[in-house]
């Protein structure tokens, strides 16, 4: 098989003939500084450029079961790419303080930091070292049968497994004089809040509503949010690589994401 790096347009052969790691270094240099670009121009570029690649990586998929997934999530991932829409609904997202944190008691979160005003000159830096914005959805997540009408957009066979997801909580706090936010920094934050969760789940409500003039999603943001029941598959998952598709419903498009393990 040929271990170099192949260019678009990705034809089926060249794609067959690759081997895998050429693959995904691949799809890493296609998606390079691609992250920041609008959101419309990021899902053109996956249909129009990037699905064949992706197939080929589905296709190869070393762990195509479900139960053999869950030991390689645990840890930090860093989603180098995505096509998720809830991720840019708020403006200035600092793409390397960007997580996706896996436990093995049933709880992951995507958790990311928000600089206000980041991208113009004058308010740069104020908004660097005095005002930073902190979001986090925790969801739990574990491996079912499919039954029917079990979940709203899970396609396949009856008794095939899929990954139930559900929303757990909604956090989002406002920070000043905090010019990081590092994987320990969100590591803490998400242990804090699974231990706050388990200790009492039935008295903490979903999501914290956003307080007027303070925090940037809105409620009506927050109930799209919390209502949604995303469908997970893994294209492609070992222990340091994860080419993932995400559906909120049957309605909306598939998003994707390219996710590296944080190094340790």
């Amino acid at each position: 098989m040929s271990s170099g790096l192949l260019a678009p347009p990705f034809e089926t052969a060249a794609l067959a003939a690759a081997d895998t790691s050429a693959l995904k270094s691949s799809l890493l240099k296609q998606v390079d500084e691609r992250e920041s670009e609008p959101m419309a121009k990021k899902v053109r570029f996956a249909n129009e450029i990037l699905l064949p690649l992706f197939d080929e990586l589905e296709r190869r998929n070393p762990t195509p079961d479900l139960n053999q997934q869950i030991p390689l999530l645990k840890g930090i991932w860093l989603p180098i790419w995505s096509t998720i829409p809830f991720q840019d609904i708020i403006p200035g997202r600092v793409h390397h303080e960007s997580y996706q944190i896996f436990d093995d008691n049933g709880f992951y979160a995507n958790l990311a930091r928000y600089k206000p005003g980041r991208e113009t000159p004058i308010l740069s830096w104020v908004s660097r070292w005095l005002l930073s914005y902190d979001f986090m959805i925790m969801q739990s997540y574990g491996v079912q049968a499919l039954a029917e009408a079990d979940h709203p957009s899970a396609l396949g066979q009856m008794g095939q497994d899929y990954w139930e997801i559900q929303n757990v909580c909604i956090r989002q706090v406002l920070r000043f004089g905090s010019p990081s936010f590092s994987a320990d920094a969100a590591q803490t934050w998400f242990n804090q809040t699974v231990a706050d969760h388990q200790k009492n789940p039935a008295s903490q409500p979903q999501t914290t509503k956003p307080a007027q003039g303070k925090n940037r999603v809105t409620t009506k943001q927050y109930e799209q949010i919390a209502q949604a029941r995303p469908r997970l598959d893994h294209l492609y998952i070992d222990q340091d690589f994860r080419l993932v598709k995400t559906q909120r419903e049957k309605s909306q498009r598939p998003s994707y994401t390219v996710a590296l393990r944080l190094p340790t």
